[in-house]
């Protein structure tokens, strides 16, 4: 079983290069490309992370793909409970030990569900902050996903790729500006809180990645669902470089319908997508379902 290194009291152990590639050698864990795996193995960063996401000590955390544990023992010095979300079932079935080898005091306060982040509506605890070092190639929908299913999530903060941290904090009229953008306006709003660099990652990745916090606010009062203003956005950014009244002819069954709801949201039918808030998509979906109707 790894040891913490020893560090001054005052100081709380975190996970080191050494101790990350020990605990990996121990599983016979290679980080694979496939699950988009990238250990933190910088404890400044995970303090530095920690520190941005303004953890209440009476929150509980929920942490998706935790991997060896590097970001989870940050996050049990700073919270009441976290819940950690791991689809590898080698990496889940290490990490209470290693969380019960370095936070022994905290091994109550540590929750692990091996699942699909994807796939999960339930948890152990009420989650109140979403914080975590997402997977690439699954960051927006697994971001977008549990902003659905878990309405207690009131903040949080995640690290992704830096391309990815652009365009879900990016506002309306910017290129990058797009699906993520407006559907995660929905649910709160988003900004870029910093950047990390490629060398605190076993193995170090080809890119910066970056930091995203958000806070929650309600969704936009409206008698349309969710599900009908993101089939608005999903039509509109389908074919971007198109005027909306072109872009949008599929969803409104014509474009002469949908220069209709343009026009009675009160938006440009020449406009092209980018350039819409929330709210416009919100009022072009109330257009073509009229309440009542």
């Amino acid at each position: 079983m790894t040891e913490p290194n020893s560090e001054p009291a005052a100081v709380a152990p975190l996970l080191g290069a050494t101790d990350i590639r020990r605990l990996a050698e121990e599983i016979g864990v290679r980080p694979t490309k496939t699950l988009g795996q990238n250990f933190v193995i910088d404890g400044n960063t995970i303090r530095r992370i920690v520190s941005a996401a303004n953890i209440d000590p009476t929150e509980t955390v929920l942490e998706v793909g935790p991997g060896l544990g590097s970001l989870t023992l940050g996050l049990l010095d700073a919270a009441r409970e976290v819940v950690a979300v791991e689809i590898d079932p080698v990496l889940a079935q290490k990490l209470p030990e290693t969380v019960r080898a370095w936070r022994p005091q905290r091994e109550e306060n540590f929750h692990l569900v091996l699942s699909d982040a994807m796939k999960v509506t339930e948890l152990p605890a009420e989650p109140t902050a979403l914080v975590a070092n997402l997977p690439y190639n699954v960051a927006v929908p697994v971001v977008l996903h549990l902003l659905q299913h878990f309405p207690s999530l009131r903040h949080g903060l995640v690290m992704v790729q830096d391309e990815v941290a652009d365009r879900l904090a990016a506002a309306p009229g910017s290129k990058i500006y797009g699906v993520p953008s407006v559907k995660a306006a929905w649910y709160g709003q988003m900004r870029k809180a910093g950047v990390i660099g490629m060398n605190v990652f076993w193995p170090a990745p080809k890119i910066h990645s970056g930091l995203v916090a958000f806070t929650r606010h309600d969704p936009p009062a409206t008698h349309v669902t969710r599900d009908q203003v993101f089939a608005v956005i999903d039509a509109a950014f389908a074919q971007r470089r198109k005027t909306l009244r072109a872009a949008l002819a599929g969803w409104a069954g014509g474009a002469a319908e949908a220069e209709r709801c343009l026009v009675a949201a009160g938006v440009d039918p020449t406009a092209r997508g980018e350039v819409l808030d929330i709210s416009a998509y919100v009022r072009i979906a109330e257009a073509r379902h009229p309440a009542g109707a």
